[in-house]
């Protein structure tokens, strides 16, 4: 059975009733097994069994498996493409060499010159997912029973209704992945910079636990960490992403100590530093996992962040020494986000000195309002002094204010944060607002 360790290693699920829910809460089931030589079927009419039946020889093996949800208890029994096949994809990231194909074959009531427009727009390398390796919309006219059939007989237990032929979309995506999580790392950085060409890859294991990371650096300064426990997607974290973390942060202090990539007197990099820029997926495989909440987005399992953390320290340590021209690459990143942070908070703390001296703690090209109400009040940010004094003179001052500046800001999204704060333009900005920055941020 399911939970005996001979037939599954390890299992998303904690109860195994997953397919017993599935059940109830359709309408019909039909399930159909190749094993030992011979086909099995039995379906399931609102949760009750019909006789098991052998349908005779069969090559090779396989489980198929289709339901009908039950729409008096669903809101909705239509399926998302696109969120299945995310999902799908994620599966054939975190399962090397698996091949995973999706095929949406629902009848459509688009007219037929709409579906030709879509598919020559597409074509086969639309990506309705994102980084599938194989997509195709196709659109030509098929019977609608043949569609939902997909080469299989339909069931005597299903009464034949005549269906008129319709025009259906088929959008269909295979994934595969021969490389893994390396894969899901490049296509992370598929947009970014990567700042080393090698990417990180390692597996631990150990009783009841194993491991398999891969992670690199990009030139961008947010960071991109995905975790998995026993394939689940743990958006929340937990005890294994609480390990790596830990590890990364030091190690990588250690090994810039120990290379002299930061000075004795220089504080510990942080883990934030550290992370700027790091693309990485973690894939956790635990006996008997512990999940925080219904939802199963955080793992709790204790002894996971130890395993984990000497698994870390352990690949990443000896990578680093395998690949010092690479590792200072990404220790220099991190000291360079190091100083950035320093320098943003000088120059936070310079832009609240300078809006505490200012005449009236306004910048001077400011032509305020008279209303002291902000859910009342508008300011109109303008390029130029031209421009400003135009919007000046039809304004209502009542509750209307006007900042001129001078030419356009800096890019703030593609500058450090330390950059952004010392332009006078943005300084002007945030002194005119009035709320504060970052943790001192109050709208009120």
């Amino acid at each position: 059975g399911k939970f005996d360790s001979d037939s599954y290693a390890v299992s998303g699920g904690l109860h195994g009733v997953g397919i017993s829910v599935v059940n109830a809460l359709s309408t019909r089931v039909e399930v159909q097994i190749k094993r030992d030589g011979r086909l099995w079927k039995q379906d399931f009419d609102m949760a009750v069994p019909a006789e098991l039946v052998d349908a005779g020889p069969a090559e090779g093996t396989g489980t198929r498996v289709r339901f009908w949800a039950d729409p008096t208890i669903f809101e909705s029994t239509e399926y998302d493409f696109d969120v299945v096949a995310r999902r799908l994809q994620e599966m054939a990231f975190l399962n090397k060499g698996l091949t995973i194909t999706l095929t949406d074959r629902r009848p459509r009531a688009e007219k037929a010159a709409e579906l030709d427009a879509i598919a020559d727009s597409e074509g086969s390398g639309a990506e309705a997912a994102p980084g599938s390796d194989e997509g195709s919309d196709l659109a030509h006219a098929v019977d609608a029973e043949q569609a939902f059939a997909e080469g299989a007989q339909a069931s005597d237990a299903v009464e034949a209704t005549h269906v008129e032929p319709v025009k259906v979309r088929e959008r269909k995506r295979t994934f595969h992945y021969p490389d893994g999580l390396k894969d899901y790392v490049t296509a992370i950085n598929k947009s970014k910079t990567s700042i080393h060409p090698t990417i990180l890859y390692f597996e631990g294991k150990g009783p009841g636990h194993e491991v398999e990371v891969a992670m690199q650096w990009n030139s961008g300064y947010s960071e991109s960490v995905h975790t998995f426990a026993n394939t689940i997607n743990t958006h929340e974290g937990g005890t294994h992403e609480e390990g790596f973390r830990a590890a990364l942060t030091s190690l990588v202090n250690k090994y810039a100590r120990e290379k002299k990539l930061i000075k004795e007197k220089d504080p510990n990099l942080t883990g934030d530093d550290i992370r700027e820029g790091l693309a990485a997926v973690l894939s956790a495989k635990i006996s008997d996992p512990q999940f925080e909440g219904q939802t199963k987005t955080k793992l709790g399992n204790t002894e996971v962040k130890g395993f984990v953390q000497r698994q870390v320290s352990e690949h990443v340590g000896h990578w680093f020494e395998a690949n010092p021209a690479e590792a200072k690459v990404i220790i220099n990143k991190a000291i360079a986000s190091s100083q950035a942070r320093v320098a943003a908070r000088k120059a936070r703390e310079m832009v609240r000195r300078k809006s505490a001296t200012d005449i009236g703690g306004l910048p001077g090209k400011l032509a305020d309002c008279r209303s002291k109400d902000p859910a009342k009040s508008e300011l109109y940010i303008v390029e130029g002094d031209s421009a400003g004094g135009s919007a000046k003179s039809g304004r209502d001052s009542m509750f209307q204010a006007i900042l001129p500046l001078r030419g356009k800001i800096i890019n703030v999204e593609k500058s450090r944060i330390d950059k952004v704060l010392k332009n006078a333009e943005v300084q002007a900005i945030i002194t005119a607002l009035g709320t504060g920055i970052h943790e001192e941020f109050d709208i009120d």
